[in-house]
């Protein structure tokens, strides 16, 4: 993308947010709420604030990441503590579960709206977000959530691409859904369980892996997504028993290597097969 196409995209954003007087920011510092939350700052000043949901599907070290990338930014910044471990509907974990967890959010934005007496709610959704299968977009629109990046057209590329140009420390953050994301439909989604999956994850991490995934199927089964380079490593001995044995210490009774390698929503693949068997 050339300097001028960058800044083009930049300044339609920027537009984009001054139509408000003012703004919520629903804020994971992930690399696409730190873009909103940026421009939102530019624009509006101190009538820009951003919000983070906190529970327990948040991963160690993700809010106090929020708070530092907040303070950069110089956004003005408050957590909420949610509670949709609190509504069956998301516990069961259907292929809805998503949405059910951006109902609460939303819902906790819209009180807090009011109370502030604000215009609007941004979340970070891209281009790229539209194409898959999101149930959480439902609960933005019937919350009337606007997405700035995705209305002005950025894709996942164009967004990094603006993060690394107003220097933000997450430009190149690999995507970190909720730890929820990691247990496969119909299993339950537990506390303790998602307690296991981040435990997992940063093992991993310190083992040197980059992007990880470990994913949590029925019988505590863990299912463990590395990039494909770094496949072979993860099945060298002795690393590979080292991994068994310490993840059987964190409550996992079997231990698989997905040959695939990682991918970002591979648990939607069962969503698309379902409907595929259904029409």
């Amino acid at each position: 993308m050339s300097q001028s196409r960058l800044v083009e995209q930049r300044d339609q954003l920027l537009r984009y947010i001054d139509r408000y007087q003012s703004c919520l920011v629903a804020f994971s510092a992930g690399v696409d709420s730190s873009v909103v939350a940026k421009a939102a700052q530019l624009v509006l000043a101190e009538q820009a604030l951003a919000v983070t949901g906190n529970s327990a599907s948040l991963a160690e070290g993700e809010l106090l990441q929020a708070k530092e990338v907040a303070e950069l930014i110089g956004i003005r910044h408050e957590i909420v503590e949610t509670a949709e471990f609190s509504n069956p509907d998301y516990t069961r974990n259907d292929a809805n579960r998503c949405y059910y967890c951006k109902t609460e959010l939303y819902g906790l934005l819209d009180q807090l709206l009011e109370r502030v007496g604000f215009d609007v709610v941004f979340s970070g959704a891209n281009q790229d977000d539209l194409s898959d299968y999101r149930p959480g977009l439902e609960a933005a629109r019937e919350h009337r959530v606007c997405n700035p990046l995705a209305d002005c057209g950025f894709n996942k590329d164009d967004v990094r691409r603006l993060a690394h140009h107003w220097d933000l420390p997450v430009w190149d953050k690999p995507a970190s859904p909720c730890l929820s994301s990691r247990i496969a439909y119909g299993e339950e989604v537990t506390p303790e369980r998602l307690a296991m999956i981040d435990q997992a994850e940063r093992l991993l991490r310190s083992e040197g892996f980059t992007s990880v995934r470990v994913r949590y199927h029925r019988g505590d089964l863990a299912r463990l997504e590395v990039p494909l380079e770094e496949l072979e490593r993860l099945n060298q001995y002795p690393l590979r028993e080292s991994l068994v044995d310490r993840l059987g210490a964190i409550g996992f009774k079997f231990v698989t290597i997905d040959l695939a390698g990682f991918r970002s929503g591979s648990l939607n693949q069962l969503v698309v097969l379902q409907r595929g068997d259904e029409s």
